[in-house]
């Protein structure tokens, strides 16, 4: 069966070492998102790119995105049900730590979009991938996160960013991931989750 993937980098974009790079080089189908100004973390611009990106498709497509990338595919795939047939989600940054402009300041981080990802839910597979000391969304936030979205949770441990800068440019395990996902083998495990997570994340 025909399928294409989505790559959808974070902000300032995936360079020639990042593993979302490496990935478009290993998958025939792969192609990047474009119409995304990368230095500009604007979600409802960077969401309607990525929604412009699977409409384009005339079969469901698979996303691969990372940090604030993810953000942007969850309102894009959350408003196309059937278009999306599954979703990895690598490091997702925190919405809490954005406006609806950009960065969040200190002094506005009461206009942050987390209100724009209550009720995200997924109609597809779909995997987060956090690690336990990145510093664009704790641990236990991801979590929770995944679980609002539906989605099963992998921890990679102390994997920072999971960028080019904590070591991740080839990265087989990562490939191996969104192969077990579209295989829906179900080998990948869910995280646990920590017992205050009904508490919505406020800062």
């Amino acid at each position: 069966m025909k399928q294409t993937t989505l790559i959808v980098p974070g902000y300032l974009g995936s360079g020639p070492a990042h593993w979302q790079s490496w990935f478009e080089r290993q998958l025939p189908d792969a192609r990047r998102v474009d119409g995304i100004d990368w230095n500009a973390p604007n979600v409802t611009r960077w969401a309607g790119a990525v929604g412009n990106a699977i409409d384009r498709v005339r079969h469901p497509v698979w996303l691969v995105a990372h940090s604030f990338g993810c953000l942007a595919s969850i309102l894009a795939a959350s408003t196309r049900p059937g278009r999306v047939a599954g979703a990895l989600l690598v490091a997702p940054a925190d919405p809490a730590r954005f406006s609806d402009v950009g960065l969040c300041s200190s002094s506005g981080a009461s206009q942050n979009i987390v209100h724009r990802f209550r009720g995200r839910r997924l109609d597809c597979p779909g995997l987060v991938v956090a690690s336990s000391n990145d510093p664009w969304m704790n641990f236990s936030t991801a979590a929770y996160w995944a679980q609002r979205w539906g989605c099963r949770l992998e921890n990679l441990g102390h994997a920072g960013h999971i960028n080019t800068d904590s070591g991740y440019g080839p990265w087989p395990l990562g490939l191996q991931l969104l192969r077990d996902l579209q295989a829906g083998h179900g080998s990948f495990l869910l995280g646990v989750l920590d017992t205050h997570l009904s508490l919505l994340p406020t800062a």
